[in-house]
């Protein structure tokens, strides 16, 4: 199972990489969109600062939506996804390795750039810090439970608004526990809290989503 997870993951990190355009829009969005702000505001440091950890963490959950479709969309269109399907390895491992190169390609980049981000919105240097966690925390689940959604329209074609509409509501948790450690932290207090909820749903995610999205699969591949 080991092997069949590193070789999935070495597969599509290659894969990826060969569409280089692709892997970047993403993080060109992200970047794109916190930039945009301090335009359509008063970019005085005060309003910018009141306004990041927002900014940041809807930009990076809209730049995770913005992948997720490439997540089984070409495997499905090529007749990998079958082969996955009957490969002798469990499923969900498969789907775990899948979503791994998905966190590494899209949500490792936006950890990096995000510091970025931050000191452009006049982030104080213990709130970008705090910014890191969260998003490190953060960003896998919404590749975790982006997933799922996409398991679920991955037979459809141009699934995009219903993908929006079935993972959304389900990211908001995420989005108000990340932006708030991040504000609450700006004001000095302690953000351990969040970061808890934040680790307690990323591990309940990683023992359910992968099982959650290879049932869809199976059950999108049977009709």
């Amino acid at each position: 199972m080991l092997r069949a997870f590193y070789y999935l993951l070495i597969r599509d990190l290659r894969l990826a990489l060969r569409n280089r355009h692709e892997l970047a829009n993403p993080l060109i969005f992200f970047i794109l969109v916190v930039s945009l702000f301090p335009l359509a505001v008063t970019p005085t440091p005060e309003v910018l600062q009141a306004m990041a950890p927002g900014v940041i963490w809807v930009s990076a959950l809209l730049a995770v939506l913005l992948s997720l479709d490439r997540l089984f969309k070409q495997d499905y269109d090529d007749g990998s996804l079958d082969q996955l399907m009957l490969s002798p390895n469990p499923l969900m491992i498969l789907v775990f390795a899948k979503v791994t190169a998905h966190w590494l390609l899209t949500g490792l980049p936006l950890v990096i750039i995000a510091p970025l981000l931050g000191l452009f919105m006049a982030m104080p240097t213990d709130a970008v810090s705090v910014l890191i966690y969260s998003l490190l925390l953060g960003t896998p689940i919404l590749s975790l439970i982006g997933a799922i959604g996409v398991s679920l329209t991955v037979a459809v074609n141009r699934g995009g608004v219903l993908l929006s509409l079935i993972v959304l509501p389900l990211y908001i948790p995420i989005l108000i526990f990340g932006a708030n450690a991040v504000d609450v932290a700006m004001d000095g207090l302690s953000v351990k809290g969040q970061l808890f909820f934040l680790a307690a749903v990323l591990a309940l995610a990683i023992s359910l989503a992968p099982l959650a999205t290879s049932v869809a699969l199976r059950i999108t591949a049977s009709r």
